[in-house]
């Protein structure tokens, strides 16, 4: 089963019920809930939830670690595994389109890149990785947002180190599931102020259990600025709230903001990525709902 859909949809407890009635193991598919260090921040299962039902997936990594989405796929690959040899029903759920395009599909088979290469690129300041990028390979520099320094510096380095440009390689693909699993896919599209106010309430939820604690104790580790986790959303907002740059108004407008918009993102991505024939939900779903959608899932789950 795969679930998938924008950031406060109500995914995770269609999952969380859809495991306890149906015998399943949830597996993350988000890609900041793998980090150890934001449980609260990026709205993971709480202790209690993962009590349960078997959670896999969550927190699993140190905020030091750059995950991608090559790792995660060879991880979700071996707990899909691992739940059919028990027996269960894995049920995949997130908002990372790419991890779930990458488990199905396969990724390219790019060569590694030599290390002196990538060292040279990633010096670069962003902004002359861009220009350079454009020399060499103007579709990407159209696509991609100058100011993107991680996906600049990925497609510049490509085409240095292996004379392709990330395009062309990515018209192959290995590795993907879609052909060897059964999958049972739901994408939720619920109303967009529904969402919106959804996204809204549970930031300020947030911050009533600690999230700002949460973002400190990551602070004083010191990572590097540029790793995932540090990019995670509402991360600078509160750090700019705790250093004094502004007041917690302000701090919670602009993550509430960014939330928004990224969930917004998502669904243009969700519709335009996934397959049409994929069934989509518009519900706006309480608890009385989540149990009666659950249990629908589960039929269609197991009998398909």
């Amino acid at each position: 089963m795969l679930i998938a859909g924008p950031t406060a949809s109500g995914k995770s407890a269609i999952a969380l019920r859809l495991a306890e009635i149906a015998g399943g193991v949830v597996i993350n598919a988000d890609s900041a809930q793998v980090y150890a260090d934001l449980r609260i921040l990026t709205a993971r299962p709480t202790v209690e939830e993962e009590a349960r039902v078997p959670h896999r997936l969550y927190g699993h990594i140190d905020g030091g670690v750059a995950c991608s989405a090559p790792l995660w796929a060879a991880d979700a690959k071996a707990a899909i595994q691992h739940a059919q040899g028990l027996g269960r029903l894995p049920i995949l759920v997130g908002g990372t389109g790419l991890y779930l395009r990458t488990l199905l599909d396969g990724i390219a088979p790019i060569p590694p890149i030599p290390e002196a290469i990538r060292a040279e690129v990633r010096a670069l300041p962003v902004a002359a990785a861009h220009r350079l990028l454009a020399e060499v390979d103007a579709d990407a520099a159209v696509r991609l947002r100058p100011s993107d320094t991680t996906r600049v510096a990925r497609a510049l380095e490509v085409i240095r180190g292996t004379g392709r440009t990330l395009a062309q390689w990515q018209t192959e693909r290995v590795g993907g599931i879609a052909g060897e699993v059964r999958v049972v896919p739901l994408i939720l599209s619920p109303p967009r102020d529904w969402l919106r106010a959804r996204c809204d309430a549970r930031l300020e939820t947030m911050l009533g259990n600690g999230a700002d604690e949460e973002v400190a104790a990551l602070l004083a580790r010191g990572l590097d600025p540029a790793l995932p986790v540090m990019r995670a959303i509402g991360v600078s907002e509160l750090s700019d709230w705790m250093a004094g740059r502004i007041d917690r108004a302000t701090a919670t407008g602009r993550a509430q903001a960014a939330t928004r918009q990224y969930a917004k993102r998502q669904q243009t991505w969700f519709s335009r990525q996934f397959p049409h024939t994929w069934p989509r939900s518009h519900l706006q779903l309480d608890n009385d709902s989540v149990d009666e959608y659950a249990t629908k899932l589960r039929t269609e789950a197991l009998t398909a």
